[in-house]
């Protein structure tokens, strides 16, 4: 579900970021990046002390 959120999150901080005028590429970049920090935590979650694979 937190995968689902940071990737809404980052597409529509990326349609803000566009439409208040700054470049295209460098919105998605940075949408880009929340998308891969919630990835990755959600890959990293499952090696937590306590989680069952």
């Amino acid at each position: 579900m937190g995968l689902v959120l940071a990737v809404t999150a980052g597409l529509v901080i990326w349609v803000v970021l566009w439409a208040l005028g700054a470049k295209g590429f460098d919105a998605f970049m940075l949408a880009a990046v929340i998308m891969l920090i919630g990835g990755t935590l959600k890959i990293l979650a499952s090696y937590l002390p306590g989680r069952r694979h």
